[in-house]
């Protein structure tokens, strides 16, 4: 290379400066009256989506499907659910979200389709239909009694459903037992056969010529399935060692040749930070970044999700701080605190006010104590990472766990069934119902809260899922009617900045304090600057020396969740400020 020869390096993606929104449509807002939400009351708020800034918002499934995990199990990969509205009014959605520079992701799940696809209505005809080796099939297996004489379960192997019981079932009349990693109505499917391939390429493909803007790819990760292990009791049902040729011929097949303003996520449970590198090594054309559980498991005990315990700030900044500097130099970060499978990220992380303690000394309700404070903290940390934010629905407006008190309130399958084999082996129905007011995925999944009025303004019927009790307070009317001091103006202000600073949207990412108990502070920098995030993660104020260490005593401020300024070198509860050199 000669010395004048100037050295070209590619622009950063556009996805490097974005943000997405997730939409759960049955939970977000109710056209028509029926209490389940729909593609027109999509339609009907698209403003609020435009004024918060967003980029682009992914679709939680609106196929046609039995809703048997609320969308997840598919039967038609083609067609909109008539819960939701028709391929015509979702033609209507996506030409108005781009109309206001929006982008459009679908969720994609493939490692499963419905019991009531019509690709499975024909496996099951036996062992010689042509659909029979689309999905995973295998005979019982024979084992010895239990010590206690009971019969040993027949099952092809040991593995369990994530939503309870064993993953696999034999169909009536059947010899043969077909593998569903989730509920028996969602069998797993074959990617080992080139058909089924074929198959799902040519229905991304289809959804990408309709326009599209890409896919949330749901458990990709589990598609790979080390199928000699089938007969063992192993872990060989995720991220088989043919992963990565899966996603480059799809790459290949359904994406080569397309815009380059697409995107795509993949989920992936159990995924490290090197996996994560290969997945979305630019040179490798694979996925542009993943969904990783690493940060969201911190605060499940040993037994499994439902098993709770106190998260440990130190534990999350150091799970952070690992996939930041881990994927600095080849891959990106998805930048997540929750969604529709996860709690409220104010109530797990933050200080939702729902709890009783003596913070009232001073008079102030309990209920909205540290509510705004703590979701802008929250927020802030995130969006300040490096990486691609994504806000789930009601988290602009601080929406909290549910809070409720019967299982008869719950609708979630994954919750409902852990709760009846629990209490079938004799545990307390009080201390199960807590666990739950904690940790089901319904705490996500209520109505978003539009108004104080009757339903929160979700719909004119019943909804699906009780509205949150705290909505006369919490909704988005009257968070907006606060103005600046507004939880939705504060993203606002985030979001914007991640669109005009190149330091929040690439600068390199270093961790501080990594041993202090509630003190989250990090630097970003690059050549033009640099700037200090410290927040609060307390209900106490908290003394931070480092504002006023080197350059940051002298800097500004660029955001912050507090009004009035404070002690300089104080942190006030559930305080954030980020600080510009």
């Amino acid at each position: 290379m000669s010395q004048n020869e100037e050295v070209l390096i590619p622009a950063p993606a556009w996805w490097t400066k974005a943000v997405v929104y997730q939409i759960y449509p049955r939970s977000f807002a109710d056209s028509n009256g029926d209490g389940i939400g729909d593609l027109g009351g999509i339609r009907a708020h698209l403003d609020h989506l435009q004024q918060l800034g967003v980029d682009v918002v992914w679709l939680s499934p609106i196929y046609r499907s039995p809703q048997a995990d609320n969308g997840y199990d598919i039967s038609d990969y083609q067609d909109i659910d008539p819960l939701f509205g028709t391929l015509d009014e979702f033609d209507l959605l996506l030409a108005e979200m781009h109309e206001r520079g929006i982008k459009l992701v679908m969720d994609l799940v493939v490692n499963h389709t419905s019991d009531e696809h019509a690709w499975f209505v024909e496996a099951k005809r036996g062992p010689d239909s042509p659909k029979r080796d689309w999905y995973v099939w295998r005979d019982g297996t024979a084992r010895p009694a239990l010590a206690d004489g009971t019969p040993a379960p027949v099952e092809p192997n040991l593995w369990r459903s994530a939503f309870s019981g064993p993953a696999w079932t034999k169909p009536a009349g059947d010899d043969q037992y077909y593998l569903h990693l989730f509920a028996a109505k969602q069998p797993d499917l074959n990617w080992e056969n080139p058909d089924v391939r074929d198959a799902v390429f040519d229905m991304m493909n289809w959804w990408l010529d309709r326009g599209v803007d890409g896919f949330r790819m749901d458990v990709i990760n589990h598609i790979a399935k080390i199928q000699q292990d089938l007969r063992g009791d192993s872990t060989g049902f995720q991220m088989g060692p043919q992963i990565h040729d899966y996603l480059q011929e799809m790459n290949r097949r359904v994406f080569a040749g397309r815009d380059a303003d697409l995107i795509t996520v993949g989920e992936m449970p159990g995924v490290t930070v090197d996996d994560a590198r290969l997945f979305t090594g630019v040179d490798r054309l694979e996925l542009d970044m993943v969904f990783q559980f690493e940060h969201v498991g911190l605060d499940h005990g040993p037994a499994s999700k439902f098993d709770n315990v106190e998260l440990d700030l130190r534990d999350l900044k150091r799970s952070l701080s690992r996939w930041q500097t881990g994927l600095a130099d080849q891959g990106w970060n998805s930048l997540y605190l929750g969604n529709h499978d996860q709690p409220r990220s104010l109530s797990r992380f933050g200080d939702d006010g729902q709890a009783d303690d003596d913070r009232a000394d001073d008079g102030q309700a309990d209920d909205d104590r540290y509510r705004y404070e703590s979701a802008t903290l929250l927020a802030t940390i995130l969006h300040l990472h490096r990486g691609t934010p994504y806000v789930y629905q009601g988290d602009e407006i601080g929406m909290t766990n549910a809070g409720f008190q019967r299982i008869d309130q719950y609708q979630d399958i994954e919750t409902l069934n852990w709760f009846a084999e629990q209490k079938a082996s004799g545990r307390d129905e009080a201390d199960l119902l807590e666990i739950l007011r904690f940790r089901s995925r319904d705490n996500a999944r209520t109505p978003v809260q539009w108004t104080p009025g009757a339903q929160a303004g979700f719909t004119e019927g019943t909804p699906w899922l009780e509205v949150n009790p705290n909505h006369d307070t919490i909704n988005v009317e009257t968070d907006r009617s606060r103005g600046d001091s507004s939880v939705f103006e504060y993203y606002r202000r985030l979001i914007a900045l991640r669109h005009e600073s190149p330091l929040v949207a690439l600068g390199e990412f270093a961790l501080l304090e990594p041993e202090h108990p509630t003190l989250y502070a990090f630097t970003r920098s690059d050549d033009d600057g640099r700037l200090l995030v410290a927040g609060n993660f307390s209900g106490s104020e908290l003394e931070a020396p480092l504002l006023l260490e080197g350059p940051w005593g002298a800097g500004s401020l660029l955001i912050g969740n507090y009004a009035e300024a404070g002690a300089a070198a104080v942190l006030r509860p559930w305080e954030v400020r980020v600080v510009l050199a």
